[in-house]
């Protein structure tokens, strides 16, 4: 049982890391160019923009935290 939840923090550190609003981010990003392929909307351009929105907000968080 052990190496199940050693296992499981590995992960949860590897997706989520330092900063769980940008995993949260990406996540509901993909759920949105989900849900705007479905009603065929071609969203191949949102994830590249939350990807460079995103940095610049993990950059000050991280300064804000020292």
């Amino acid at each position: 049982m052990r190496w199940l939840k050693s296992f499981g923090l590995f992960w949860w550190d590897f997706i989520v890391g330092d900063d769980w609003i940008v995993a949260a981010a990406v996540i509901v990003g993909l759920a949105l160019t989900a849900l705007l392929t479905h009603i065929g909307v071609n969203a191949w351009w949102l994830l590249p923009i939350l990807a460079v929105g995103l940095i610049p907000i993990s950059i000050w968080r991280l300064q804000r935290e020292r």
